[in-house]
C-alpha cells in the first residue's frame, strides 16, 4: 500500500492542531502542526499515539511501514523527511517518545 492509502485508513486529524513529541525529561523535542505539509505525518504519529500510548520501537516500526514509499526515501536522503527521521532515531537509540496531543 502507498502512503495516501494508508492515511485513507488512519482516523482524521480535525480536532487536532498539532501533536508535542516529549523525551523522557518532559521536555518538548518536535512538534508537528495540523497544516499542509504535514497533516499526513500528524495522522500517522496521532494513530501511533492511540495505538501504542506513546512514541515507542514498536509504534515507530509500525510507522515506517505506514509512510510506505517515504520511508525508503527518507533512508537514502537522511533529513528530507524530519517525521521518518525521527522514527528511525526511537528504533535506533531504543528510546521512546510520550505524544501529547493539542486540541484544535
Amino acid at each position: 500500500m502507498t502512503f495516501a492509502d494508508n492515511l485513507q485508513q488512519l482516523p482524521g486529524v480535525a480536532h487536532l492542531s498539532a501533536l508535542e513529541l516529549l523525551d523522557s525529561a518532559g521536555h518538548v523535542v518536535a512538534t508537528i502542526e495540523n497544516k499542509p505539509g504535514k497533516a499526513g505525518s500528524l495522522a500517522v504519529y496521532a494513530a501511533l499515539a492511540a495505538k501504542h500510548g506513546s512514541l515507542s520501537v514498536a509504534a515507530a516500526q509500525e510507522g515506517l511501514t505506514l509512510f510506505a514509499e517515504h520511508t525508503a526515501n527518507a533512508r537514502a536522503h537522511p533529513g528530507s523527511h524530519p517525521n521518518i527521521d525521527r522514527l528511525l532515531a526511537v528504533i535506533a537509540s531504543n528510546e521512546g517518545l510520550a505524544v501529547k496531543l493539542i486540541p484544535a
